[in-house]
């Protein structure tokens, strides 16, 4: 399994910006997706995920209401819009995936933690100006 996460760039407080990754695997649908980021010195931070479905999202405190995660199980790809960035959203951002199982019911705990996803993409960096 890999990922491809793409879309970081440098922008100016308040601007927005979309974040893509595009996942190698046959069975993409039966991956949940998360998105996380790492700010140098610190531990990798939950920021968002999203269900095998996409029917179930879950989003870190900090990025509600500006964040919305989505994927297109069509094109193997996970995206993260990102809007009102802030120079606090300064980070490497990451794509991961973990298997989940059908009928098995899943939660926020679940999702936030990076030791339960299984692969993890590159990463892609985001900077905000003020």
């Amino acid at each position: 399994v890999q990922l491809q996460a793409s879309g970081g760039g440098l922008v100016q407080a308040g601007d927005s910006l979309k974040l893509s990754c595009v996942v190698s695997v046959r069975t993409f649908s039966t991956y949940a997706m998360g998105w996380f980021r790492r700010v140098p010195g610190r531990e990798r931070q939950f920021v968002a995920a999203i269900s095998r479905s996409g029917d179930s999202t879950y989003y870190e405190d900090f990025v509600k209401g500006r964040f919305t995660i989505s994927r297109d199980n069509a094109k193997n790809t996970v995206y993260l819009q990102m809007k009102n960035l802030q120079p606090g959203d300064t980070a490497v951002y990451y794509c991961a995936a973990r298997p989940t199982l059908e009928g098995v019911a899943y939660y926020y705990t679940d999702y936030e933690r990076p030791e339960n996803y299984d692969y993890w993409g590159q990463g892609t960096k985001v900077t905000v100006s003020s």
